[in-house]
């Protein structure tokens, strides 16, 4: 099991003070790899208790077999790299982008907890609760494509957006036991954070899709899904979301699968009606 793995799998069960040590050991292993128990209390601003009672909720005997679990993983992260090098130049910017993407695919998909999927599938699949996603400008993109691809299989979609006005008019209309699924990345925006806690006061459920088990986003959420988002680039990759949006509508589309297919053939013949597609 991977370090992260572990620390998603320990979030429920983290104090405070835990949760600051892995969120630092989240965002830099390498002070866990070649650092001491008082370092890393010292950049998680807890105490030396905190980090050994932390790796001790992981599954660790102590901080030394932390530290070896991190160092190995950072080992296996760098061999990849030193093949890499050698084969291409580092300024290939195809073959990191390749390396990036694929790794934010396979990491985002192998940490996908398959209860929280089928259970997130029977959400969005319920066509008694209408569906609203909120996402941040950087992920809006990955919204519009949840939205888009999920109201061509079932009714009652929409994409929160737009100034205050419009987010509280929208937020005043949801019913409750209505699904929210919020996507965002740090930093997060803090429309994005408002109007999700809005909308679960109001009795939303919330599906979080987002980069960190310890995200805002995650705290009330009914089911959080983590992302990959590495890039070779100064930007964060959404291919992980794809792929996970991809699996979320595979699933609805299975079990939406009677109406699903007489909404797209009813959406199919208006297109040629249209003539609004051309092969």
């Amino acid at each position: 099991m991977s370090l992260s793995d572990r620390i998603t799998d320990a979030a429920g069960r983290l104090t405070t003070a835990e949760r600051r040590v892995a969120q630092t050991v989240s965002d830099d292993p390498k002070i866990v790899a070649f650092g001491t128990v008082a370092q890393l209390a010292a950049h998680s601003g807890t105490s030396g208790p905190t980090v050994l009672r932390f790796a001790s909720k992981l599954g660790f005997s102590g901080f030394a077999q932390l530290q070896s679990a991190v160092q190995e993983e950072i080992a296996d992260a760098l061999r990849p790299a030193t093949e890499r090098i050698r084969e291409r130049p580092p300024s290939d910017v195809l073959s990191r982008t390749l390396t990036a993407d694929l790794d934010n695919v396979r990491s985002t998909l192998e940490g996908v907890n398959p209860d929280d999927l089928r259970a997130a599938v029977e959400l969005l699949a319920d066509r008694r609760r209408g569906v609203h996603a909120l996402a941040g400008e950087f992920s809006r993109g990955v919204g519009m494509l949840f939205v888009t691809q999920l109201e061509m299989l079932r009714e009652n979609v929409s994409l929160f957006g737009g100034s205050p006005v419009r987010v509280s008019r929208l937020v005043a209309a949801t019913q409750p036991d209505d699904v929210v699924v919020a996507l965002d990345h740090r930093r997060y925006e803090r429309w994005v954070l408002d109007a999700t806690r809005r909308l679960v006061d109001r009795g939303a459920v919330l599906i979080a899709v987002t980069d960190s088990a310890f995200s805002p986003l995650a705290e009330r959420a009914r089911h959080t899904f983590v992302v990959n988002a590495r890039s070779a680039g100064p930007f964060d990759s959404h291919t992980g979301t794809v792929a996970l949006v991809d699996a979320l509508m595979a699933g609805v589309a299975t079990r939406l699968r009677r109406s699903a297919t007489e909404r797209l053939d009813a959406v199919e013949a208006a297109w040629s009606a249209g003539q609004d597609l051309v092969d």
